[in-house]
């Protein structure tokens, strides 16, 4: 599944860091996930804990915390701004799903609500990222 994919990737990238940061033990992560995404939490969260079950000692009781990024797409032509939620209503089940797997696809299925143009950028909310890692050392 997607989620567990982005949940080894995760934990990967917080071990790798760690490293660099010479830290013995993580004690906490927080991962933004954005809206756009989609992610099933309880799948993503589900993950994590088998995955930090077979890791090593450095993710041992780590607290992992998330955080859904509210999306933001605003239009290039006339600068209006609108919400994942505002466009989700506006698409089928197939083109949602086909977004959660790769958010670019947006761009194919949806308008500027205001003036209609197909050319807006997307600000926030999109993709899982690592906005902090604690440990010791």
């Amino acid at each position: 599944m997607h989620e567990w994919a982005l949940a080894e990737s995760i934990l990967t990238a917080a071990v790798e860091e760690s490293d660099k940061g010479k830290l013995k033990r993580i004690t906490e992560i927080k991962i933004g996930l954005g809206e756009l995404q989609q992610i099933e939490q309880d799948i993503f969260e589900f993950a994590l804990d088998e995955i930090i079950k077979f890791q090593a000692d450095k993710l041992k009781d780590v607290k992992i915390k998330l955080e859904t990024i509210k999306s933001t797409l605003k239009c290039k032509n006339c600068n209006h701004t609108w919400s994942f939620s505002d466009m989700k209503k506006k698409i089928s089940e197939d083109e949602g799903e086909a977004i959660h797997f790769i958010p670019e696809v947006a761009f194919v299925h949806t308008r500027c609500p205001k003036c209609g143009s197909p050319d807006f950028e997307i600000t926030t909310g999109r993709g899982v990222s690592i906005t902090q890692i604690k440990g010791e050392k």
